[in-house]
């Protein structure tokens, strides 16, 4: 890829600069060594904690509020006393004095004022503490990473070059490398590539950046071929270079077909540049500015297009995503050219998941028409409904059947909701029964979620993001390469980051050299990796956390059931998630056997009790139900004066959105100010809608039925989405109220209460 770097003098100064400052960062890694030996020795041998959930957060009543004063004190304090012994000699150009004029003054008490505004408008934002709000992917933030975004910020620095961030950069690689590990993937591990990883804003801007990388990675044989086969390059010299296919066979680079050489394995395209090094004694500056020319990176589609495919039937690429995608990859197949058209959705099966047989299907008849296959995506953790996409299977497809047809693809997992779930991956087993003073057990995941996050570990690239499911300030993302050669295909560098020559053994620090953003904040990072320190992404950490949200939305979905078994209500509500017949249910003669049998198993007992419960046969059914993670969608029909369900899709839709009406967040004008907006929300909850012509017929037409009490699937063309509420359950809390019930009661309650308020309308406007 092209480097944009100084020369001359210029190059001198900045061999000599980053020489410095790469002592520097060994320095900080030798003290970041004595904090991690510290902190497992606090964990103890096992990793187990006895700290518990309640210590981690501020609290729905704020009650952890000393604590939080005392970190931020203690913060600004540090910070203050780091600037006074900052040359000490030098002089104030505040003085005392000063702040007794009138400008100063007059400046003070404008900012005292207009703070005061801004806090009292900032209380018209949602309650994402309370356990009342069930709305977006936001909830409360954990102490540790708000303590350490907050000292982070203090000092402001850009985790784009060193010079500009010389501490909070090394803070980003360890934070990364926690969350590579999390989702698997290995470090120092003989015969295995390294791995690397660095923080985003968001997991939009992951997404986008491993569709670059993956694009990339699959022309860049191409334009090495070129040099190879040209007499007056110095790579000429390396023409006879051998290649193993996806099969296993060998062939010679400089002279394999197009499609054979877009379709060399992605480690194997890797290691090329290592090879040239080791085998032709080509150095690497040398191979990056004999195929500069020639890169899809530098031409653009039209030209390399001309240059290398002109003459060949290969059509235009494609990347495949689930129907269920997030925006921010047709918006990247955009970005980076391939065009958004070109990103093929496939269907969704009933479980609202990406249907992996259409998926080998399509991904066939593209074999059949020499159409190169960018990339798979699968998400775990969908953005509307939390799903798990089989990427299990993607990754056998992949690897036991297309490698042996010669055919490579990457294989991203959208993993911005769900990756801290990986964080559970011991905790396979339901818990066993425990002393009624010792913490709250955690649910683990069903069979089938777990072992898609058990081959996470295979993938090429992950998105992660630590401000959802790692409860961090915004903003913060993160992207993992599970080889981090494929990185550099994205390279591009700025003279004044300072970060080229110098760095052998350093270049995991060159963050600015990678990924899309140019400035980004060292605050996050510092946030990220105090969290990290306190709250461990593994069982006894995060997955703690996890695991009872996990239990909290599995209960969530049995007591709406629960609201089901009074005909005489009028409603009926319907979750999507559907268990698997290849489930627990099996066991059972019919599925209302099977409910029934879950239902006396969870009667009449309290929260902690199922949780502590000597019976594990109740945990063992509900982690096999309801949804894949912690988001749970669900809709409600109302039933016409004469008993029978309404049975008209639309009708169905416009009694969902008046239910939500009543229980979503609004947008506060000015023109409101001095109303006590948020006095209204008793529960607050997220809508969306499932589209037909994104989701498929098999999902859409499966829920209609459902929804709609049908005897059997039917497909209208008038019927085009289906409006669901959106419950996504962050708080980890298994709260009681003062009668010893589930405070998930009150909130079970107060929607009931709402959608009687509507039907009641409704039968009156009739």
């Amino acid at each position: 890829m092209e480097n944009y770097k100084g020369s001359g003098l210029n190059k001198l100064r900045n061999v000599v600069g980053k020489l410095t400052i790469f002592r520097k960062i060994r320095k900080i890694q030798e003290r970041v060594k004595p904090i991690r030996q510290r902190l497992e020795e606090m964990l103890g041998g096992e990793g187990e904690t006895k700290r518990n959930v309640e210590s981690w957060f501020l609290g729905p009543k704020g009650e952890n509020a000393a604590l939080f004063q005392e970190l931020i004190t203690q913060a600004l304090s540090d910070h203050i006393d780091w600037r006074n012994n900052f040359h000490p000699e030098d002089p104030s150009p505040i003085p005392d004095e000063v702040k007794d004029d009138p400008g100063y003054i007059e400046a003070v008490e404008l900012l005292r004022t207009e703070l005061n505004e801004l806090l009292k408008e900032l209380r018209n934002s949602g309650p994402f503490f309370s356990m009342r709000y069930q709305g977006h992917m936001l909830w409360d933030q954990t102490l540790a990473g708000m303590a350490g975004y907050f000292a982070g910020m203090l000092y402001n620095q850009n985790n784009t070059a060193i010079e500009a961030a010389p501490f909070t950069t090394v803070l980003e690689v360890e934070a990364a490398k926690d969350i590579c590990e999390m989702v698997g993937y290995q470090y120092d591990t003989e015969g295995i590539p390294e791995p690397w990883g660095h923080l985003t804003c968001g997991g939009s801007t992951a997404n986008i950046e491993a569709l670059w990388a993956a694009r990339n990675l699959k022309y860049y044989p191409l334009s090495l071929q070129k040099p190879l086969n040209d007499s007056n390059s110095p790579l000429y010299a390396a023409r006879d270079m051998m290649v193993k296919l996806p099969s296993g066979d060998e062939a010679k680079l400089a002279t394999l077909d197009p499609w054979s050489t877009l379709n060399l394995g992605i480690d194997e395209v890797l290691a090329l540049s290592e090879r040239l090094l080791n085998e032709y004694q080509i150095q690497p500056d040398t191979v990056t500015e004999a195929i500069s020319p020639y890169t899809l990176q530098n031409l653009g589609f039209v030209d390399f297009t001309n240059i290398f495919l002109q003459d060949t039937d290969i059509q235009t690429p494609v990347i495949f995503v689930p129907g269920s995608k997030h925006y921010s990859l047709p918006k990247g197949a955009a970005i980076l050219g391939v065009g958004a058209n070109q990103m093929r959705s496939i269907p969704l099966d009933i479980h609202g998941r990406m249907n992996s047989t259409i998926l080998e299907e399509q991904i066939d008849k593209c074999l059949s028409e020499n159409r190169p296959v960018i990339a798979v995506v699968a998400v775990l953790g969908t953005t509307e409904e939390g799903n798990v996409d089989p990427i299990k299977t993607v990754l056998d497809l992949r690897d036991n059947k297309y490698h042996l047809q010669n055919i490579e693809f990457a294989v991203h997992a959208d993993a911005a909701w769900g990756g801290y779930f990986a964080a559970m991956l011991e905790t396979k087993a339901v818990p066993v029964s425990t002393e009624a003073d010792e913490p709250v057990p955690v649910l683990p995941m069903s069979d089938y979620v777990y072992a898609q996050y058990d081959n996470l570990y295979r993938t090429d690239t992950v998105t992660v993001d630590p401000h959802k499911t790692g409860y961090m300030p915004y903003p913060a993302g993160a992207l993992c390469y599970r080889n981090m050669l494929m990185r550099s295909l994205i390279a591009f560098e700025a003279p004044y980051t300072n970060t080229g020559e110098g760095s052998e053994g350093q270049d995991e620090y060159l963050l600015g050299t990678y990924g899309i953003e140019g400035s980004k904040p060292g605050a996050a990072a510092a946030g990220v990796y105090l969290s990290h320190k306190v709250i461990p992404p593994e069982p006894s950490g995060y997955g703690k956390i996890l695991g009872r949200t996990l239990y909290n939305c599995k209960m969530f979905h049995w007591k709406l059931l629960e609201l089901n078994e009074d005909p005489g209500k009028g409603y009926g509500v319907f979750p999507v998630p559907i268990e698997d017949p290849e489930g627990p249910i099996s066991n059972y003669a019919s599925e209302k056997e099977f409910r029934d049998k879950l239902r006396s198993l969870l009667a009449g007992k309290r929260p902690k009790e199922i949780l502590n419960g000597e019976d594990t046969e109740a945990l063992e059914l509900l982690k096999e139900t309801g949804a894949d993670l912690n988001i749970l969608t669900y809709a409600f029909n109302f039933k016409n004066s004469d008993g029978s369900w309404n049975q008209d899709l639309e009708a169905a839709n416009d009694f969902n959105r008046q239910i939500y009406d009543r229980i979503s967040l609004k947008l506060v004008l000015p023109e409101e100010e001095g109303e006590d907006v948020n006095a209204q929300y008793n529960v607050l909850v997220s809508t969306t809608d499932f589209q037909k012509d994104y989701y498929g017929e098999e999902f859409f037409n499966n829920y209609k039925q459902r929804l709609l009490q049908l005897p059997e699937p039917v497909n209208s063309e008038q019927d085009k989405e289906i409006t669901v509420m959106r419950s996504v359950v962050m708080d980890p809390w298994i709260a009681e109220n003062l009668d010893g019930s589930w405070f998930l009661d009150t909130i079970i309650a107060e929607l009931d209460k709402v959608v009687l308020q509507v039907l009641a309308e409704m039968n009156n406007n009739s």
